[in-house]
């Protein structure tokens, strides 16, 4: 049966990345934003395993291990420590603090579930489904082994899309600016681009006008992915220049893959 587990993360993308792996393999998830919520939720929901950031708002992850070590009924339960700051020594003061396991950020996609089930108990783990609560079209063959080139200067948005996509057989790309993308896409055409608006040095609107300049470029289905160019006019102007979506975050993962699926299904 499906194990529950509480994730206590500030960062909002990082959260709906782990979330998302984790509930695609059929886990309940719960999720706190800050450490006092944390430990408030563990308390109440005793779940099957707890993934705590480090860093945290109000009661970090220390503190928040620590009261947990100290409760009868929540101090067994499996607490695992990730971190974005991991420096030499932390993983040995995270055990040290009372945490049961170590992962540092960013997350690997691809090995992040089978991480956090080595905690549940062999009842709890051992008839997972691979994966229950999402069935997309590529994890069937359809689209298994394309490239996606993902172009966002924010790391984390960057670990989402691979963390959507990659389970399911597809290739991602990554690059932080559009002029790292460029060199990238003319090295070797990808299958998609999935692409930030807002970026330094050269715009998400630049790059579309530099993608489809270029002969071996222009018939790549070309996707915006933005959080902050959110009006009508925005999404007129990217369709203008040849995108074939302008979607917006927030956006549920699932969505966005069905989205993407459709993209490379046009040609």
């Amino acid at each position: 049966m499906p194990a529950r587990i509480l994730i206590i993360e500030d960062n909002a993308t990082n959260l709906e990345l782990m979330a998302y792996l984790l509930g695609g393999f059929g886990h309940t998830v719960l999720s706190a934003g800050d450490g006092l919520e944390g430990l408030e939720k563990a308390r109440q929901q005793k779940p099957d395993v707890i993934i705590c950031d480090v860093q945290l708002p109000k009661m970090d992850g220390y503190e928040v291990v620590r009261s947990l070590r100290k409760d009868p009924e929540c101090c067994q339960i499996p607490t695992v420590a990730v971190t974005a700051l991991a420096m030499v020594g932390d993983r040995e003061r995270a055990l040290q603090a009372g945490f049961d396991g170590y992962l540092a950020k960013p997350i690997d996609p691809k090995t992040f579930v089978t991480q956090i089930e080595a905690f549940l108990s062999p009842s709890a783990a051992g008839s997972m489904p691979r994966p229950a609560s999402v069935t997309p079209q590529s994890s069937r063959g359809a689209c298994a082994g394309k490239r996606i080139l993902a172009v966002d200067n924010v790391q984390a948005n960057l670990d989402l899309v691979r963390g959507i996509f990659e389970p399911f057989g597809y290739n991602v790309d990554t690059a932080s600016t559009a002029a790292e993308a460029l060199r990238k896409a003319r090295l070797g055409p990808p299958d998609l681009i999935l692409s930030d608006v807002c970026m330094a040095e050269m715009s998400g609107y630049d790059f579309i006008r530099h993608v489809k300049a270029t002969p071996n470029l222009e018939g790549i289905p070309f996707v915006f992915l933005t959080s902050t160019m959110l009006n009508e006019g925005d999404r007129s102007r990217g369709i203008a220049l040849g995108a074939v979506r302008f979607l917006t975050r927030p956006i549920d993962p699932q969505d966005l893959f069905a989205q993407v699926e459709s993209c490379l299904g046009m040609g």
